[in-house]
């Protein structure tokens, strides 16, 4: 019997907060996978601020509850916005909907205090639109002993089975998204068990280069590099990081709190750009090869998505720290898939999976004691 085939609207905030990833997508939650529509909605400046703002005073659980009025405030206002863009796809371009997952903007992650916060209301989401809302992916993972992400790994298994049957292609398969935070989704073959492809956080993407960039001039990111490649990165200020900076272990998931940037202080916008991106690529390069070397393997496929695949010279660093493995990354968007929406689709996709009761999260993603069910399930309407 063919399983029923769902439309399911994802939305991803990111790290990075400036705006909304919209995807449409079909899916059986299962193997079926059609993308319909991406679009980004970019944040008001006002919008924005008070949300990194927010974010940049929440280092603990206590945070939490001291600036809860301010979060509870700030958790309408970005709920609000969710509203309104869909109200945009539904009516203005008549699509039909199943399902909405509903991501929210992540404003602190302590996989070790089993803590996840993402600002978003499913429930008044669910009752605005009158839509199955489908939020807090990550409360169930943490609960089962998990790390809470990556959640996307599930998804990256699916695409990697597109890409083998559309190219000929051939296993192991490794997807690294380089967003904030930069985490890679290791495929050996296609196991319908789901046991044999694993996930790892392996170190920060654009958080450092993003937070500098916002803290030293008027933009909010290094577009395709081009301020890291006016300046020239200090050599003895990188070498120092490298020394005194160690991810201690790669079963634990990170968080943009876990890294900052006061060892480039001093440094002119242009220098200290370059260093921090050098610096992330080492990082990156050296999280791929510690992979490898955990599995015993060297995949020949490495597909690269997400905002920091657009940083050149950030891309062009990590290919030269991994080039003595014969290791280059791919960009995803050649094969036919927009990197830009590889985690909005995939939270459409989870959407699907969650009200079937199918897991998200599996003890090789995230370190859970078993797989499981993440997302809350929110019909606030009659």
């Amino acid at each position: 019997m063919k399983k029923k085939v769902y439309t399911a609207l994802g939305l991803m905030t990111g790290t990075s907060i400036d705006g909304v990833d919209l995807s449409l997508i079909k899916s059986d939650g299962l193997t079926e996978f059609s993308s319909i529509l991406n679009y980004y909605y970019k944040f008001d400046l006002n919008l924005r601020d008070k949300l990194i703002n927010l974010r940049d005073k929440i280092f603990t659980k206590n945070d939490l509850e001291k600036y809860s009025d301010e979060i509870g405030l700030l958790e309408k206002e970005i709920t609000f916005f969710h509203s309104r863009i869909i109200d945009e796809i539904i009516k203005k371009r008549n699509y039909s909907i199943d399902l909405i997952g509903f991501h929210g903007q992540t404003i602190f992650h302590d996989s070790g205090e089993r803590i996840s916060r993402q600002l978003g209301d499913g429930k008044l989401l669910s009752q605005i639109t009158r839509k199955i809302v489908v939020n807090n992916f990550r409360k169930q993972d943490l609960i089962n002993e998990g790390e809470g992400a990556p959640l996307t790994p599930i998804f990256h298994k699916l695409i990697c089975q597109k890409l083998i049957k559309e190219f000929n292609l051939t296993y192991p398969i490794n997807i690294i998204n380089i967003g904030g935070i930069t985490n890679i989704t290791q495929i050996i073959n296609d196991d319908t068990s789901n046991e044999k492809f694993y996930a790892y956080d392996i170190g920060p993407g654009n958080c450092l280069i993003d937070k500098w960039v916002r803290q030293n001039s008027k933009k909010s990111f290094d577009e395709n590099g081009e301020i890291a490649k006016l300046g020239v990165a200090n050599e003895l200020i990188f070498n120092q990081a490298v020394d005194n900076f160690e991810i201690k272990s790669y079963e634990k998931s990170l968080d943009v709190n876990d890294f900052d940037l006061s060892f480039v202080k001093g440094l002119c916008l242009e220098d200290g750009c370059a260093t921090l991106t050098k610096f992330t690529a080492y990082l990156i390069a050296n999280g791929i090869k510690d992979i490898n070397k955990m599995k015993n393997l060297n995949p020949v496929n490495n597909f690269v998505c997400g905002g920091g695949r657009k940083n050149n010279i950030l891309i062009k660093q990590i290919n030269e720290f991994l080039k003595n493995m014969k290791i280059s990354l791919r960009n995803i968007d050649e094969f036919g898939f927009d990197g830009d929406f590889i985690e909005s689709q995939a939270f459409g996709y989870l959407s699907v999976r969650s009200f079937l009761n199918l897991p998200n999260s599996f003890p090789t993603t995230t370190r859970c004691n078993k797989p499981t069910v993440g997302g809350i399930i929110n019909k606030n309407y009659i």
